[in-house]
Formats: structure tokens, C-alpha cells, sequence
């Protein structure tokens, strides 16, 4: 009785999971198998053609300027957005930590940003940073005029070279509140008897902070880390919103969008696509491994 009531239970787990399990199935590895099947195609314009072009789509990419601008561009998104969104997001944990009054109000203040799309932010973004100056001058540029800080009025997101910096200041804004929420979950998390014990033991609040919080807090800026390093690596639709496609600004996701879609260029395309799923597996999958094995070491 016990076999058939267990051989039930599996039956009726398995029936109500098999959905979810096709669709996964076909959905996301179906798809990253006929993608990977398209990116050694010679596919190119609207018809369909799967002949086999080996690695020569692959080759391409690793010859072609543009691509190399994209790979630029995308370190130094990369670098900007993960640094200050883990740095601003820390400094803010650690302020809402100090038991102010009206917490609530600035903790919800702080994650409203993360509330809305990337779309509407560089919306929004898009006329503060307007590079027009003159009598068309507005945004960011107008206040700092106002106030008298000339020497802050730049062209933004096309200033040559760096323009793709600038667009990692509406994404530090939008994801610095995401950040904080995990500090300061990590803050709160950390027993207030070890900051006693220390202030017994005669440590300051700077050594309290420097010797045991920061260091508790490892695991938290680590997860911060692969989750902000794998939406730096997909970034498409903010850059779209705030300057469109422009080959200066160009990321991965934007090359790979006019490659398939206004290049007719489907295996090259599907290969930037390929490329990077394999970027952000590289980043995710090692974290996802040290996760599981320190749960089982628990």
C-alpha cells in the first residue's frame, strides 16, 4: 500500500512538473540549440539557408572592428556600472543602518528606480543627458550652468571614446537601490554581539567596520557582482533609449539586433548571440558551483 501510494505521489510530482519541463525544454535549450545550429550556417537575407560555414562566422566576428568597439565598449560599461552600483549601494546600506528615523521612506525611495524598465529610464535619462548647448541647452547641463559649474557641462554620451561611460550613470541610478537592499540584508544579518565584543575589546567603529563587517560581507558583494556582471553583458535596451544605435556606442546586444534584423545577416547574428550566452555561463555557472558546494558543506 505504502509502494502505491508513493508511486502515486511520483506519478502526480511528475504530471504537474512535465509541463514547465517541455516548455523549458523547447523554449530555452531547443532554441540555444538551433541558434548554435544558425550560427554555423551561411544564412544570410530572408530565405533560409542552412549550409554548413563552420567556425567562419565565429572568425569574422574576432576580425571585425566593429565588434572589437563592442568588447571595448562593454569592459568599461562593465567596469563603471558593477563599481558604483556596489559602491553607492554599500554607502547607502551602511546610512540606513545607523537607525535613522523616516528608514522606510528612504529605503523605498532608494529602490524606487529598480521599479521601472532600462526603456524608461534612458527615456527619462535621454533629456537629462542632452549634449545641446546654447539656447537648447537642458537636463543636467542647464542645472550645473545655473549653479555655475561650467566645468561639469559635458556632451555626455557622445563624447568620443567614452561616451559609453556616460550611459553607466543612468544604470548605476537605476541598480545602486538593488545593491543596498543586499547590504543591507547582509548588515542586518551580522550579529550586533560581534560589533559589542569588538567595541569591548577597545576596536573603533572604522576598525569594527573594517576588520569584521566588510569582511562578513563578502558573500554578499560577490552575488552582487555576477547578478550586475550578467546585466552589463545583455544591456541593450537603455543604450537604444538614450542614443540609440550608434556604432560609438555599440554593445554586443545592440551589434547582434541590427546584424539579424536590419542586416539579414542570421548566422552572424545567431553567433554573436552564442557568444554571448557563453560570456555571461562563464560568469554565472562558477557561482552557481561555489553556491550548491558551500550549501552541502552546511
Amino acid at each position: 500500500m505504502t509502494w502505491k501510494k508513493l508511486d502515486r505521489d511520483t506519478l502526480t510530482a511528475v504530471l504537474l512538473i512535465s509541463p514547465s519541463i517541455l516548455a523549458l525544454a523547447i523554449f530555452v535549450y531547443g532554441f540555444i540549440f538551433w541558434t548554435l545550429r544558425v550560427s554555423t550556417s551561411q544564412w544570410i537575407g530572408l530565405n533560409a539557408n542552412f549550409r554548413w560555414a563552420g567556425l567562419s562566422n565565429y572568425l569574422g566576428l574576432a576580425q571585425d572592428p566593429r565588434f572589437h568597439i563592442d568588447v571595448r565598449n562593454t569592459v568599461i560599461f562593465t567596469l563603471l556600472f558593477v563599481i558604483g552600483c556596489l559602491l553607492l549601494g554599500l554607502i547607502l546600506a551602511l546610512l540606513l543602518d545607523q537607525g535613522l528615523h523616516g528608514e522606510s521612506f528612504f529605503r523605498s525611495l532608494f529602490l524606487f528606480p529598480m521599479a521601472i524598465s532600462f526603456i524608461v529610464t534612458g527615456v527619462v535619462w535621454r533629456w537629462l543627458m542632452n549634449p545641446a548647448g546654447g539656447s537648447r541647452i537642458s537636463g543636467l547641463n542647464l542645472l550645473f550652468d545655473s549653479l555655475g559649474l561650467d566645468f561639469l557641462i559635458n556632451q555626455w554620451h557622445t563624447t568620443p571614446y567614452w561616451g559609453i561611460a556616460a550611459i553607466a550613470v543612468p544604470a548605476i541610478w537605476q541598480m545602486s537601490g538593488f545593491t543596498m537592499a543586499l547590504y543591507l540584508g547582509g548588515l542586518r544579518a551580522i550579529p550586533e554581539s560581534l560589533r559589542e565584543a569588538a567595541r569591548v575589546d577597545g576596536a573603533s567603529e572604522y576598525q569594527i567596520y573594517r576588520r569584521i563587517i566588510l569582511p562578513l560581507l563578502r558573500p554578499v558583494t560577490l552575488s552582487a557582482m555576477i547578478i550586475l556582471g550578467h546585466i552589463s553583458l545583455k544591456v541593450f535596451d537603455l543604450i537604444v533609449a538614450v542614443a540609440g544605435k550608434q556604432v560609438a556606442l555599440d554593445v554586443p546586444a545592440v551589434y547582434m539586433w541590427t546584424t539579424t534584423f536590419d542586416g539579414l545577416f542570421y548566422g552572424r547574428g545567431a553567433a554573436i548571440g552564442i557568444i554571448l550566452l557563453i560570456t555571461v555561463a562563464a560568469l554565472v555557472i562558477p557561482y552557481l558551483y561555489y553556491t550548491l558546494r558551500q550549501e552541502a558543506e552546511l
